[in-house]
């Protein structure tokens, strides 16, 4: 299958600027764009087969060109780290978003935008959708996220966020990764192995540790339980604000977004439309052809 092209867009910090790294697919001249935002310690090759499904669907169908933007948000992947790590925080993410929306449009002017976005890139989304931006989001979909976030999970990441490793081999890596991800779901060995090829990085010594900044864990341990409810409270007031389509899809078996949560998300603000997929925890992958169509069919595009 077709290979993404690696792009950059220079942000602004409090420290000076960064560049954030983004993968493209399909065509630069495409006016329907569709950003796919990875999880916490994840990045934007995590979309490889939703982005090709994207792109082809529409060409098959003869619809208009899609392009699909997936970001390696800041900190990860190809991106810059940040100076100050507390500057990892959700204020920063959305803003470097606006500004890669803004290039993107200043290259071609966009007709439709739409969203996919798995956990932490959820939450982007819903503050995006939420803001009345030159390009407004016109579908928004929600992989396991939501306003809230149990405290359980919270205390979960701060066991695990920062932990980089150090690797003899990729595959080693990929069991490391597996054994405190197994909530994704089933997945062949073939299928894992492809999903981690792009969460680590080579060192020196030929060595390899996980592809993103170790002080990411800075903000998340320092978060206290009652900032987290003053948090789920203001992201309610953002889901509220949202009007625009939006399905959010959810892991029967998720630890981070309860069944009582998703039901209130159907019956106010945004009023998602609700898939549940049994078998899955938080978070599902969109690897999975079934995963792949849900996604397509909400987005109009035919399965």
């Amino acid at each position: 299958m077709f290979e993404p092209i690696l792009d950059f867009v220079a942000c602004p910090d409090p420290q000076g600027t960064h560049r954030m790294a983004y993968w493209s697919w399909g065509e630069k001249s495409a006016a329907h764009v569709v950003f796919c935002v990875h999880g916490l310690t994840r990045q934007g090759r995590d979309f490889d087969l939703l982005a090709q499904a994207l792109v082809a669907s529409a060409k098959d169908a003869g619809l208009p060109a899609i392009r699909v933007i997936c970001p390696d948000v800041v900190g990860r992947g190809k991106s810059d780290w940040l100076q100050d790590p507390l500057g990892y925080q959700f204020p920063q993410y959305a803003a470097d978003m606006a500004v890669l929306l803004q290039s993107l449009n200043t290259q071609r002017a966009i007709e439709r935008l739409d969203w996919v976005g798995t956990s932490m890139g959820g939450v982007i989304g819903m503050l995006m959708a939420a803001q009345k931006l030159p390009v407004p989001v016109q579908h928004l979909v929600l992989n396991d996220i939501g306003p809230p976030v149990s405290w359980k999970s919270i205390l979960n990441m701060k066991t695990y966020v920062g932990e980089v490793g150090k690797f003899q081999t990729v595959q080693d890596a990929a069991n490391a990764m597996w054994q405190i991800s197994k909530s994704f779901g089933p997945h062949t060995s073939e299928e894992w192995l492809a999903l981690s090829q792009n969460m680590v990085r080579r060192l020196e010594d030929g060595t390899y540790c996980l592809h993103y900044d170790p002080q990411l864990r800075v903000p998340i341990r320092a978060v206290t339980e009652e900032q987290a409810k003053a948090g789920e409270a203001t992201l309610w007031q953002v889901y509220d604000l949202i009007q625009c389509p939006t399905l959010l899809i959810r892991g029967a078996e998720s630890e981070l977004l309860s069944a009582a949560a998703a039901l209130e998300m159907a019956q106010r603000g945004a009023r998602a439309q609700v898939v549940t997929l049994p078998g899955v925890g938080h978070a599902p992958t969109l690897t999975h052809q079934d995963q792949i169509d849900i996604v397509l069919q909400f987005l109009g595009l035919p399965a």
